[in-house]
């Protein structure tokens, strides 16, 4: 029998691990894709075990793993003998692309390793009497059951998803005013579900229209249900936002409360009642990490860690900074689209993207080819809505409100749901108060609200 030796086969590749660490400190997506498939032993290189137990850390802490900020982490663990220099050599090795398919290949060179491991054991066990046979025999039989038996979470049978689906159905039947996901007030969305995790919805609409104020609305009405939700605004801050939520509940308008300085006794009490019910609602506000989309969605990793909340709002994608090599608008859009989408589904939140529409001045009603700067933004997205008020350009609404007055109303278009199929529905808006109210069945000239396309 040949003797098994280290160079019999290639049991590490160390370009591979390189070219892994690299593409995770270089793009801001890449960790969280491949870490369901490596670990620690997945790197046969000390330092780069090193180096990657760093960067899941910090991701851990939802601080974005860089050069910069891994190398702090590794001074922080004491881990003086990893330089600067050397990260940055890493950070040169990026991956064109998914960094799976090198994930995939770690992860298979470990098992080999442990396979290696495991066949001089069984040699050794096998040449001499040194070892009880059953202690070799059941060493090697929980070894193997590590190497092949995965305790990931993650993974579920069809049979399992199956009961899922099953007590989803009965629920539903059940007629239980339960959602299945996070309420939004307006009854048509509602019906449907309202907000699901893992869903990326775009709300979008000219200038004017009322995209943030719709989107307030939904906040106010999910928090108000028990929902917890972040908020991130580039044009907003904290204050005016929590200014348009108080405006909302007491009735005094937002620039009353915020530059008015002759308040009626009935509006200050108004808005004191509004600020205290506020003040024991879930939303959060984190105004350091808006300026762009890697500190926004570690911002989110760190309250979904700390909050467990159910979704976001970023208002909007076409004032976000993208940090991308590539000069091009729409690509810039489509990259941000893509990974709000990878994080409302690896956190199983869901995310609600406003974004601008082109101009129409002949034609102001909202569709999805005016999408601005990419019209892959709809293709990553699992829901668009359109925020329409014809009122705003002395037009009618279409078919099938076409009768229906448009003062004090706007149309909410479904365009896309890929779960929930398109409709259309109208509802009040409160130009002073930027309030969007449900209007229940029965209260327009034509009921068919809600109707599919």
């Amino acid at each position: 029998m040949n003797e098994i030796t280290s160079s019999t086969i290639q049991v590490h590749d160390e370009e591979c691990e390189k070219y892994v660490l690299g593409t995770a400190m270089s793009n801001v997506n890449a960790l969280s894709e491949i870490r369901e498939f490596i670990n620690d032993d997945s790197f046969y290189i000390s330092k780069h075990q090193t180096i990657w137990k760093s960067m899941v850390a910090l991701e851990d802490k939802g601080i974005t793993p860089d050069i910069v900020t891994v190398f702090g982490e590794l001074q922080a663990q004491g881990m003086t003998e990893i330089t600067p220099f050397e990260l940055g050599q890493l950070g040169a090795n990026v991956i064109i692309g998914s960094a799976i398919p090198h994930a995939l290949r770690l992860n298979e060179l470990a098992v080999r390793r442990k396979m290696w491991i495991l066949g001089h054991k069984l040699v050794n066990a096998g040449s001499t009497e040194v070892e009880d046979i059953d202690d070799v025999r059941e060493h090697i039989r929980e070894s193997m059951d590590d190497m092949f038996v995965t305790t990931d979470d993650s993974v579920f049978t069809l049979e399992a998803t199956s009961k899922m689906l099953y007590e989803l159905v009965n629920k539903n039947m059940s007629g239980s005013e339960e959602l299945t996901g996070t309420p939004t007030g307006f009854s048509k969305l509602d019906a449907k579900g309202g907000l699901h995790p893992s869903d990326l919805v775009i709300v979008a609409g000219e200038s004017s229209q009322g995209k943030t104020s719709f989107s307030n609305s939904i906040v106010l009405n999910a928090i108000q249900k028990g929902a917890k939700v972040a908020f991130y605004s580039m044009e907003m801050t904290k204050v005016q936002l929590t200014a348009r939520l108080a405006a909302m509940m007491s009735g005094v308008s937002s620039s009353d409360l915020l530059y008015s300085t002759n308040l009626s006794l009935d509006q200050l009490a108004r808005f004191d009642s509004a600020l205290g019910a506020l003040a024991g609602y879930q939303l959060y506000f984190d105004d350091k990490s808006t300026s762009n989309i890697e500190g926004i969605l570690a911002s989110i990793r760190t309250l979904k860690a700390k909050y467990d909340i159910d979704g976001v709002v970023v208002d909007y994608l076409q004032i976000l900074n993208v940090n991308t090599k590539n000069s091009n608008k729409e690509q810039a859009m489509a990259d941000a689209a893509r990974r709000l989408k990878n994080i409302a589904k690896d956190l199983n939140i869901w995310v609600v993207a406003l974004s601008q529409l082109n101009r129409d001045s002949n034609n102001p009603q909202p569709n999805l080819n005016r999408l601005r700067d990419s019209g892959q933004i709809a293709e990553a997205a699992d829901m668009v809505m359109f925020v329409y008020r014809p009122e705003y350009y002395g037009k009618s609404f279409p078919e099938p409100f076409e009768s229906e007055s448009t003062k004090g109303k706007a149309m909410i278009d479904v365009a896309k749901g890929r779960n929930i199929g398109t409709m259309r529905f109208l509802t009040r808006f409160n130009a002073p108060l930027t309030l969007f109210e449900d209007i229940i069945e029965g209260e327009l000239l034509n009921t068919s609200s809600g109707m599919p396309f």
